[in-house]
């Protein structure tokens, strides 16, 4: 007996090893994930204490590890130093060397506008060479990933450059920071540009002018949101349609779940409050797990997941890809369907029918990155006139 239980006890004591090894892996594998995402959020948090300090990026940096990433805890550090130290802290050099002038946040001095007059990366060149097809409807979504700083100028001119090839009749972009958003707004003249904020980080729809006729927008907030996001909701005339276009960048890192789930409700309950007679296209970063969307019980049974609708076609599944995607040197290999299309129909029969789906931004550019760290998504569809 004395030895049965001696080898019970072993087999215990190696059952409880391999499980304590399991969860170490686990709680790795999970830390190697959010690493990119905290990484994010912490440039962010620079940008709004730089903005709010005007001071520079190291200084906010420096401050806000000194009061363990709390902006709060930063601000009423800062603000209650003496005169003298707050100055000196708003000159404090950054890595390069460089001091930084008083302007809204690290990123937003970058002129991504300098070049506009002689670089071939407008938005606006298709439009001249291509007769508009009123029988089809495109559509691009893309986190364009805005607060890497890296490489900043080359991989917003290759955005540019990927929608000059397209010409999307609509364009949903995530990650927009103001920069982005002056160098849309002087190579994208033929678009309509409607953002969801002008500060920090947000989202934008840019709309062909020629194409489609604004109508009315809306800005739905979160409530309980800590990253600054929102949903932005477009109501416009596309060949006779009247569509309601959304888009939004849902609560980014897996301990979110929580809140990204409730912020998907609300993108839900919105697109079900829309006019029977209008066609609903939502479409953005989601940051969603399948397992969340099972937690509302699916999606509602007339919107749906267009991807899923095409019959799940495997070369435009996953839109983050750090195997395939090497923006973020990770050390991991992670594939996720972050980026999503919703579509819910106009009631009676649909006028626009979801057509073909494929991922864009697959090629490095001259720098060595990608334009992104996401792959942009493109929708086509059918307009039944």
């Amino acid at each position: 007996m004395e030895g049965a239980e001696a080898t019970s006890l072993g087999q215990r004591g190696e059952q409880e090893q391999e499980e304590q090894q399991q969860q170490q892996e686990e709680e790795k594998e999970k830390e190697a994930e959010e690493a990119p995402h905290l990484e994010k959020r912490r440039r962010l948090l620079c940008s709004e204490f730089a903005s709010i300090t005007r001071s520079a990026e190291a200084a906010a940096r420096s401050c806000l590890a000194g009061s363990g990433w709390s902006l709060q805890a930063a601000l009423n550090a800062y603000f209650e130093a003496p005169p003298e130290e707050q100055e000196e802290q708003s000159k404090e050099e950054d890595a390069a060397g460089r001091v930084s002038p008083p302007c809204a946040g690290p990123g937003s001095c970058i002129d991504l506008t300098a070049d506009a007059a002689t670089s071939d990366a407008g938005v606006n060149s298709a439009d001249s060479r291509q007769q508009e097809d009123e029988s089809s409807f495109s559509l691009i979504t893309w986190n364009i990933d805005g607060l890497d700083p890296g490489n900043l100028k080359e991989r917003a001119r290759g955005i540019c450059s990927y929608l000059a090839l397209y010409s999307p009749d609509v364009v949903f972009l995530q990650e927009v920071i103001p920069p982005y958003l002056c160098l849309l707004e002087r190579r994208a003249s033929s678009y309509s540009i409607i953002t969801g904020n002008t500060d920090g980080y947000f989202t934008v729809i840019m709309l062909k002018k020629s194409r489609v006729k604004l109508l009315k927008h809306e800005i739905i907030p979160f409530p309980t949101t800590v990253m600054m996001r929102n949903l932005l909701v477009v109501h416009v005339s596309v060949s006779g349609n009247e569509l309601c276009l959304m888009t939004s960048h849902l609560e980014s890192t897996k301990n979110s779940s929580t809140e990204r789930v409730k912020q998907l409700q609300i993108v839900l309950n919105k697109m079900q409050k829309e006019s029977e007679s209008t066609t609903v296209i939502f479409g953005g970063d989601t940051n969603l797990r399948d397992s969340e969307v099972k937690k509302l019980g699916n999606l509602p049974k007339n919107i749906l997941d267009i991807w899923e609708f095409l019959g799940k076609p495997q070369h435009c599944r996953y839109t983050w890809d750090t195997d395939s995607n090497t923006n973020l040197n990770a050390g991991y290999k992670c594939k996720m369907r972050f980026d999503r299309i919703y579509f819910r129909p106009a009631a009676g029969g649909g006028h626009i029918i979801p057509r073909g789906m494929d991922l864009i931004g697959l090629e490095k550019l001259d720098c060595g990155r990608f334009p992104s760290d996401h792959w942009g998504l493109l929708c086509n569809f059918d307009v039944i006139l």
